[in-house]
């Protein structure tokens, strides 16, 4: 048995060093991605829980519409991630008209637990539904009272 056998052997166990060291990150960085998905899954979940709110008020009064809102649950909502839906269609824009909390405070883009959301928006037609969609897919409807005919 000479150097040939010796060094073989030292060849295979760097090798299978090597491989394990592989086999080890890959593993590793699979499980990473895993648990931080769950953990994801978990915070989405708990905000989704967390978030509600209801329409207070719908009117049209020709040609502005009038929507109330009020946060009842306990998630901030981002005014700039909540949808607004006017007869299925979506609405843009109405974000920068709005107004959040007893100050009617149009600075803000965060409505709070506790608040008020009142949002208006020039519509050329009658509208007969309004939806509100949070950024966690949270959502309500309601009907357009219309103020004068």
């Amino acid at each position: 048995m000479g150097f040939s056998v010796s060094g073989a052997a030292a060849i295979i166990f760097a090798s299978l060093f090597i491989a394990f060291g592989m086999w080890f990150t890959a593993a590793s960085n699979g499980f990473d991605a895993v648990t931080e998905a769950q953990d994801h899954q978990t915070e989405s979940t708990l905000e989704t829980a967390n978030t509600d709110f209801e329409i207070v008020t719908a009117e049209y009064d020709n040609p502005t519409l009038t929507v109330e809102a009020n946060n009842t649950g306990a998630t901030v909502v981002s005014l700039d991630e909540t949808d607004l839906l006017v007869d299925g269609e979506f609405v843009d824009g109405w974000e920068s008209d709005a107004t959040v909390g007893p100050q009617n405070d149009a600075g803000t883009d965060l409505w709070q637990a506790g608040e008020q959301l009142t949002i208006t928006v020039d519509l050329a037609a009658t509208p007969s539904r309004v939806k509100l969609v949070t950024p966690s897919g949270v959502s309500t409807t309601s009907t357009v009272t219309e103020v004068t005919p």
